[in-house]
């Protein structure tokens, strides 16, 4: 039962909730920042692809404006493209001439917005030199800002001599790198905003999709208490069938139990009655009259043994501490010529996992052995800890001698400190707390000097 209802904590890595989450954090963690990442790059892409194309295109307006006259290269004093009139505009032109072998490569032109700035970065050593009819993008920096140059190399005929040329282009990146930093930066912000609202979507969806789960785990833990005796929520269609099922092995658990207990029941009265019958002959021997009563000391005992419902796959929750309030005023009651006090310390929401006729077998036997040990006090502790349920029933008699701990035990055999009754009681409490896979000590109470008595169950 405890399987049943731990089988959805949040956190735990076996939890269907933690499972749920986590693959969706992972997914959201991993997906946007990819998504982020890939428009990111195309964005970039796109911004340098449009660049080119524009370098491209001036490339083509400064080359149909030149001209080759005797072996020399004739531009325009203006362009019609302003920027390459004003100083320091970001865009810039060069051609240089294209160099044989043997020979150097030549200034032959430049843009005015290019005279203020120092051409010692513009070294023929450090910009492309392509072929002719051929181009090349590469980056240099100039005064400290990154700049895109583009080279295109032609040849112009004077006389029928070839005139080979190489002409420049650099663009300033400053605006193209603003342009793609405020796009990261509104990309990122909007990702973040976006994750942050999925995942709140994600693990609302997540809590109300399993919800059922949760009522499914209330439910059991109130039959597990004896709050219910069945499953009555709404559950979805996924889990009426198991639900049903449920209260199916509830009640039909619950029936057969009752049914055996009355079979045992009217099974008891039908030996005792001729057992006492024949026990009431004073004809018999002694010897007969004390095999009859051991019969019916195993009869007794082998009853409550068949009776009790440890090992039952369903343990219902039994209240304590009102259990024993009664057995308490039935003891006192009993002994009320001891004059004893019966001293109870137990909270009051704490449940023994099991049924309420062995609770009341396992304490009525250790308390009413208390009873005739007892001098004047008697102490009965109920706490629940670490899953763990313990009982101890204490009382100031002589206690148990050491020898005698184990052996009191065993089914027959009592201790002398008990001058009244038989050894049964006990072996049925301990075949009652085997069942519920507990266990059973005997030791010498600390607080009251007498035989103390513990019982752990896992709760």
């Amino acid at each position: 039962m405890n399987k049943v209802v731990g089988v959805l904590p949040l956190l735990q890595m076996n939890s269907l909730k933690f499972r749920v989450l986590f693959s969706t954090l992972l997914m959201t963690i991993i997906m946007l920042p990819v998504i982020g990442l890939t428009l990111s790059e195309a964005f970039e892409r796109q911004l340098k692809t449009a660049m080119e194309s524009e370098l491209i295109a001036y490339s083509y307006s400064i080359l149909t404006v030149a001209e080759v006259d005797n072996n020399q290269l004739l531009m325009p004093e203006y362009l019609l493209e302003n920027q390459f009139n004003v100083s320091q505009s970001g865009l810039y032109a060069l051609i240089n001439s294209l160099p044989k072998k043997n020979t150097i490569t030549e200034k032959l032109w430049q843009s005015q917005s290019l005279l203020t700035l120092p051409l010692e970065q513009l070294s023929s050593n450090k910009i492309p030199k392509p072929k002719i009819g051929e181009n090349a993008f590469t980056s240099i920096t100039l005064s400290g800002s990154k700049h895109l140059l583009y080279s295109f190399s032609v040849s112009f005929s004077d006389n029928a001599q070839p005139f080979p040329v190489t002409l420049h282009l650099i663009k300033d990146q400053k605006y193209f790198l603003l342009a793609l930093s405020d796009f990261s930066k509104q990309l990122w912000s909007w990702l973040l905003a976006l994750m942050v609202i999925f995942i709140v979507l994600q693990v609302a969806w997540l809590l109300w999709t399993l919800k059922p789960l949760k009522v499914l785990t209330c439910e059991l833990a109130d039959i597990e208490q004896g709050k219910k005796k069945e499953l009555d929520a709404n559950y979805p269609l996924e889990l009426q069938q198991v639900t049903s099922q449920l209260n199916t092995l509830l009640l039909t658990e619950q029936n057969q139990r009752k049914r055996y207990r009355n079979a045992l029941s009217d099974l008891a009265h039908s030996l005792k009655n001729p057992l006492a019958v024949m026990q009431s002959e004073g004809s018999l021997s002694q010897d007969s009259q004390q095999q009859i009563s051991v019969i019916n000391n195993i009869i007794e005992h082998q009853l409550k043994r068949a009776q009790s419902a440890g090992e039952s796959s369903w343990h219902l929750g039994v209240a304590v501490k009102p259990l024993l309030e009664k057995l308490t005023v039935t003891l006192a009651k009993v002994y009320q010529d001891k004059q004893l006090h019966i001293e109870n310390h137990v909270d009051d929401d704490v449940l023994f996992k099991g049924d309420e006729a062995d609770l009341m077998e396992i304490l009525g036997n250790l308390a009413d052995n208390a009873c005739k040990a007892a001098k004047s006090n008697i102490m009965i502790t109920v706490k629940e800890n670490h899953k763990l349920l313990t009982i101890t029933v204490e009382d100031d008699g002589v206690g148990i001698k050491l020898s005698q701990q184990n052996a009191i035990l065993s089914r027959g055999t009592r201790a002398d400190t008990y001058h009244a009754g038989h050894g049964i009681g006990l072996a049925i409490v301990r075949d009652l707390v085997s069942s519920y896979q507990g266990e059973l000590s005997i030791t010498t109470s600390a607080s009251l000097g007498g035989a103390g008595f513990t019982l752990t169950f896992p709760s």
